[in-house]
């Protein structure tokens, strides 16, 4: 199957580093012009020192909304937008403060509306155009260490829908990706804070896994290109009869049918 996205303009958020950045690197591969995303020109340059394709600097923090404007400047059209930008950690539920909550909230949530509200409009009047939301297991599969996250995630899933149903009949498709647990180097801090840092970093997955994500299927963490695989898959045009869906790149980890 080859997907050829040439002539397509995307926007990746937060893709300095982990999924972001292997999206925004196999979108490149697919032939689209990609925005690199993070919260300072530095990151942003070091992100794409390492990538190849045609990239264009986007830095801004989304999550405010004059990080946003700056964005906006650098790519006023897109043609593919995927809300990658995402906080996570743990914490006891009873310890999350308002100011987390609210934190969680704008950064995972908001941000990726604020571009939907800006982006979808030009989307719809060309007639074209993918928007996606990497939600996660966690929006469905709570975790008891960090439900402020969950909830985040939870919230994405009705704002696609919601948003996909704003897109109807306009060729514009509008879908979450409901990932797994990845491996990232954040996620690498996180097994580690959970099983104790003195184990080799196989055996420390493997126990986060049994202890803490026994749901798995896969039984390993999931490498950001396997997510990176479906979002190029979503943004092609090969995927134009799938809207408002939540997709799982999973490792079969959620138990249930989704709506």
């Amino acid at each position: 199957m080859r997907i050829d996205l040439s002539g397509k303009t995307a926007l990746v958020t937060g893709s300095t580093q982990g999924i972001g950045a292997a999206i925004a690197t196999r979108l490149a591969e697919a032939g689209a012009r990609v925005g690199v995303n993070g919260r300072s020109e530095g990151s942003v340059a070091m992100a794409m020192e390492l990538m190849d394709g045609d990239l264009v600097a986007a830095p801004g923090d989304v999550s405010t909304d004059e990080g946003c404007e700056q964005v906006l400047h650098a790519l006023p059209q897109v043609d593919i937008l995927v809300n990658n930008l995402g906080i996570f950690g743990a914490k006891p539920p009873l310890e999350i403060s308002d100011d987390e909550w609210r934190r969680y909230f704008e950064v995972n949530v908001l941000a990726a509306v604020r571009l939907t509200r800006a982006y979808l409009p030009g989307m719809k009047e060309r007639g074209w155009g993918r928007i996606q939301y990497i939600a996660s297991d966690s929006a469905v599969v709570i975790p008891a260490e960090m439900i402020h996250y969950g909830m985040t995630k939870t919230a994405l899933l009705a704002v696609s829908r919601g948003f996909a149903k704003e897109a109807a009949g306009s060729g514009v498709t509008v879908n979450s990706v409901i990932a797994g647990p990845t491996h990232t180097g954040g996620v690498e801090d996180f097994v580690y804070q959970l099983v104790g840092k003195d184990l080799p970093w196989e055996e420390a997955q493997r126990a986060f896994m049994r202890e803490h994500r026994p749901q798995s299927l896969l039984q390993r963490l999931i490498e950001p290109e396997e997510i990176a695989n479906m979002v190029v898959y979503l943004s092609s045009p090969l995927a134009s009869a799938t809207t408002g869906g939540a997709v799982r790149v999973d490792g079969g980890y959620v138990d249930s049918i989704l709506p």
